[in-house]
């Protein structure tokens, strides 16, 4: 789980929080009266996001190819 900080615990610690979040490569939840409203996380070059999804289609026939309804998966 995420460490979560309030906005006004940020504000006057934004680059010790920045620095924490750069180092541990864990993310930060900022909350607003309780609430989650924004997740910092450490960036990650569209290379590794896309190597992630390698491998997770099953089948590709034809790109323009309507899905019907009745051949999702649910689960």
């Amino acid at each position: 789980m995420p460490k979560t900080v309030s906005k006004s615990q940020f504000k006057p610690r934004a680059l010790a929080y920045l620095r924490e979040v750069e180092e541990t490569g864990e993310a930060l939840v900022l909350t607003n009266r309780g609430r989650p409203v924004l997740r910092i996380t450490p960036y990650a070059p569209a290379d590794e996001t896309l190597a992630a999804l390698t491998g997770c289609v099953v089948r590709f026939e034809d790109a323009t190819d309507p899905v019907a309804s009745d051949e999702w998966e649910a689960g």
